[in-house]
């Protein structure tokens, strides 16, 4: 069954290009395009409106930008995976959305390729880890203060778990636990580590040496 997306952008020939090529793609089709995220918001408050399984979203448009948007739906529909896809090349406002809750963040000069990639990859693993973005947050948290947090033997392992391109469902099958005792650990560490996303918890075990690539 195809995933429906949702595009959020200004740009009318952008957004009408990114359609069709989207609608080539074997598991995706277009079903809205907004303007802004005003337009956006009317929609996903439509009771009769079918719900997107993934929103392309820009930053820079009139009425309301994606940053407006981002904390919007991180407030409301925290569940809907936003993947960035814009022309600012920006490490402080990528930074600023992934603690929203963003998927990933690309930049609109992609091959279809890495657009494909990136929508399988947040919807199968539940972010997209470009090389940008890997960048960018190492060298946020080389930047943060460091302190010792003391992780048990099955939170070490969960962490070089989530590393891989395992689903949680898969990592729960692995370590022999269910998929709610998973969701546990996940939220037990967001706490520990301070970090709100699964990139934050893969970059993290990066940096100490939980995981080497």
């Amino acid at each position: 069954m195809k995933k429906n997306v949702f595009i959020v952008d200004d740009h009318a020939l952008f957004s009408n290009s990114l359609q069709v090529l989207i609608n080539q793609f074997d598991n995706y089709y277009v079903e809205f395009c907004a303007q802004n995220g005003k337009e956006l918001i009317f929609k996903l408050q439509d009771q009769q409106s079918i719900k997107p399984d993934i929103i392309l979203l820009d930053i820079n448009m009139p009425v309301m930008n994606g940053v407006e948007t981002m904390a919007w739906l991180s407030k409301n529909y925290p569940d809907i995976p936003v993947l960035i896809l814009t022309m600012q090349d920006d490490d402080n406002m990528m930074l600023e959305l992934i603690k929203m809750g963003i998927k990933g963040y690309l930049l609109k000069d992609i091959t279809p390729q890495i657009l494909q990639k990136a929508l399988d990859d947040i919807l199968h693993i539940g972010f997209y880890h470009s090389e940008k973005l890997t960048k960018t947050l190492i060298s946020a948290l080389n930047h943060k203060s460091s302190h010792k947090v003391d992780l048990k033997e099955k939170e070490v392992l969960f962490l070089q778990l989530i590393c891989t391109e395992k689903t949680y469902k898969e990592i729960a099958d692995e370590m022999h636990l269910s998929p709610k005792t998973i969701d546990g650990y996940r939220d037990v560490l967001f706490e520990k580590l301070d970090v709100r996303s699964r990139v934050g918890l893969v970059l993290y075990a990066i940096k100490n040496g939980i995981f080497r690539l």
